[in-house]
């Protein structure tokens, strides 16, 4: 099972795994999450990350999953990622989430890319819910 780490701001990775035992109806194995504050110096984070991937990986290697590709936990994540082993996706959202967790057994260039596939296809417009009146049929 390939293990997921999540690094966001504040507690938005938190928030995502918490969201994602909702749907899940309970709380994913082998998923952690580093959250970052405005008072964090990045640098010092990086023991952090390096000890949180080699807990996570069992074997099968370990997905980073960051919020905004640029920003700090991006940057923290891309110190970590040793390829083929360690790999990392930008732009997480729950969709993605959920995704990477579905498919998890598979490998992990598979993970890769279907955290990208459920990040994009997760982002859609939502159509205008039109409601029909039983009582005026309108």
């Amino acid at each position: 099972m390939v293990g997921i780490l999540i690094i966001t701001h504040g507690t938005l990775g938190e928030a995502l795994i918490h969201c994602a035992s909702h749907v899940l109806n309970r709380r994913p194995p082998r998923v952690k999450q580093i959250g970052i504050t405005a008072q964090d110096d990045p640098f010092n984070l990086l023991p952090q990350g390096r000890a949180l991937v080699k807990e996570l990986d069992a074997g099968d290697g370990v997905l980073i999953l960051s919020d905004m590709y640029g920003g700090s936990p991006a940057n923290i994540a891309a110190k970590l990622i040793v390829p083929g082993k360690v790999e990392g996706v930008a732009g997480v959202n729950l969709p993605m989430l959920i995704r990477v967790l579905t498919y998890r057994d598979k490998p992990l260039a598979t993970i890769v890319s279907k955290a990208v596939s459920g990040g994009c296809d997760g982002v859609v417009r939502i159509p205008a819910l039109i409601v029909n009146n039983a009582a005026t049929g309108s």
